[in-house]
């Protein structure tokens, strides 16, 4: 056994969040402690830290860390020797015993699921801290959560991470402690929280943008029949998905529009601050994945790497596109949760995977800080459930048993089965052929608030947000949408009163929208211009706006608020 790695952290300086946590943690020693931060909040730093300290005094002469991924085994012991505690990241279940020059082993959720035992019998052998990274991930299987159960039961200390500490079903968290509420529900709970808006507010974190396109698809269905719809707009839960899976067909003009687009984005935070600015592509399967990969080619004349989960040298790819400039990347899920590289800044998501946990997971790999100013950008499909997670990033959740596994008639079973298993919607499969989409800027969101487009968008508009500056603050990008949006509002009032005179509307009577999509349009800009107003009157985030409007009036996210919903709210909000 190597000598005990006491101290080796002592300078090194710590996170405001990480100090309190590590506080709490020493000061309370229960056995079982669980600690939430959000994606790039440093929740490696602070396990570290603990164990140095568990070791120094004592407490523990081993430590077990369990990931979620093979990779991440990589990741764990190399930051860990950075502060001198030497893990195996090479150990199986196989090995009789663990080499003794190491101070603990890295071992995969899979691998402790398939033989208990021998982890429980090395847990018996030494005192040992168990670090449950991604704990939420011990509920994905009964094998897996029983095999973690078993094995680190009899551990000196369990320490649980997560950046997500909810599921969409109701698989209990082994060592998670829950509590029941006033209505009768159990929901997880957290020993410290630092949730992403409090990491956005100490710079920690970077803030995101979510650009969302809408457009026009087309579809075959089974029986012959061609069917139309614009992404975005109220129709059944079959026909976004089909809508949407046209959109991201790679064959479509939809993709590489939106591709283009983020290209252009990338290279303007590139040359405005950001010189090794990274894109990520989020894809729904291999082949979707590939694709995408030669149409980057096609755009850019450079190659995209390629990462697919359980490919050989997946992992080597992966670090070396983090330490190179490379512009592109695209990958299926191996970079979905936990993969650390600080220098992504642009996404698309070109997924049909629409549950909380992967899209929290998936936009995580972007929000990593590395200097003040730095934003990041993500471009997404205009649909209802995607546009509610995005104005909803802030959100903090725990895991519930007892709610029901659907939400606003989406199938998270199904979801999860799919982001697992890196295979399109099965059921849609052969029940339709995509024949063709365009892409088109729809709205913008950005804490909390949608920045909505004008009814007739044109590339000027589009190009106005796709050359945002690339080193802003909160504050700032906040500032300057709000200002964009208003010279638009602006400017179609000039529009509209420089018409000729037989087509003005009369005085007192604004110009009327014509359809329902452009009065949701108007009212959003309305909403938003009010909500920024309210803002400068009393200092209060443009989130926290919005969310007190909704809790007065009810109702969803102002991207997916009907029409009554947002004449509500502003109705509202001229009387606070």
């Amino acid at each position: 056994m190597p000598p005990r790695p006491v101290g080796v952290q002592q300078g090194q300086s710590l996170r405001v969040w990480q100090r309190k946590a590590l506080m709490e943690y020493l000061r309370g020693k229960r056995e079982d402690f669980l600690a939430v931060a959000t994606p790039g909040a440093g929740k490696t730093t602070f396990a570290l830290r603990v164990a140095t300290e568990l070791f120094a005094d004592g407490t523990i002469d081993n430590l077990t860390v369990v990931t979620p991924t093979e990779h991440l085994k990589t990741q764990w012991a190399q930051a860990a020797a950075r502060v001198g505690i030497d893990l195996d990241a090479g150990f199986r279940n196989s090995d009789v015993h663990a080499a003794s020059d190491f101070h603990g082993t890295v071992v995969t959720y899979a691998q402790v699921g398939i033989a208990p035992a021998v982890h429980k019998r090395r847990t018996l052998t030494r005192r040992t801290l168990v670090v449950l990274d991604e704990i939420h991930h011990a509920g994905d299987s009964k094998s897996w959560g029983d095999g973690v159960k078993a094995a680190f039961e009899p551990a000196v200390r369990r320490l649980m991470l997560t950046g997500t500490p909810f599921r969409s079903d109701e698989n209990p968290i082994p060592f998670v402690e829950y509590e029941r509420g006033p209505d009768g529900i159990q929901r997880s709970r957290s020993d410290t929280v630092y949730g992403y808006s409090e990491a956005l507010r100490d710079g920690v974190v970077r803030p995101v943008i979510f650009l969302a396109y809408s457009g026009e698809t087309r579809w075959r269905t089974s029986a012959g029949d061609e069917l139309s719809a614009r992404l975005g707009e109220p129709m059944t839960q079959d026909l976004i998905a089909q809508a949407w899976r046209t959109a991201l067909d790679p064959k479509g003009d939809w993709m590489p529009q939106v591709l283009k687009a983020a290209d252009a984005r990338l290279d303007r935070l590139r040359s405005g601050g950001m010189p090794d600015a990274a894109g990520l592509v989020i894809a729904s399967d291999q082949q979707n994945a590939r694709a995408y990969a030669k149409a980057i080619n096609e755009i850019t004349g450079e190659k995209a790497v390629v990462v697919l989960s359980d490919d050989v040298g997946a992992s080597g790819r992966i670090a070396a596109f983090s330490a190179s400039t490379e512009k592109w990347m695209v990958a299926v899920r191996m970079v979905s949760e936990g993969v650390d590289i600080p220098r992504l800044a642009v996404g698309v998501y070109a997924t049909s995977a629409s549950t909380p946990l992967f899209f929290a997971q998936a936009i995580g790999r972007f929000v990593r800080a590395r200097r003040t100013g730095e934003t990041a950008t993500v471009f997404v499909p205009s649909v209802p459930h995607l546009l509610e997670l995005a104005a909803e990033l802030e959100a903090q959740r725990n895991h519930v048993l007892g709610e029901p596994k659907t939400k606003d008639g989406y199938d998270d079973d199904e979801l999860e089965r799919a982001n697992r298993e890196e295979k399109a919607s099965g059921e849609l499969e052969g029940s339709f052929e995509a024949l063709g989409a365009t892409a088109e800027l729809d709205q913008v969101i950005f804490d909390g608030a949608t920045f909505g487009m004008p009814a007739q968008t044109g590339s000027d508009e589009e190009e106005e947000y796709l050359g945002l500056p690339g080193l802003l603050t909160p504050d700032q990008v906040t500032a300057l949408l709000t200002k964009r949006q208003s010279e638009q509002m602006a400017a179609e009032r000039r529009r509209g009163t420089n018409a000729p005179v037989a087509e003005q509307a009369a005085p007192e009577i604004p110009p009327q929208p014509r359809t329902a999509g452009e009065r949701r349009i108007v009212l959003r800009r309305q909403l938003n211009t009010l909500v920024a107003a309210h803002h400068h009157r009393t200092g209060l985030p443009h989130g926290k706006i919005h969310a007190e409007l909704r809790r007065l009036c009810g109702g969803p996210p102002s991207a997916q608020a009907t029409i009554e919903q947002l004449e509500e709210r502003i109705a509202t909000i001229q009387t606070l």
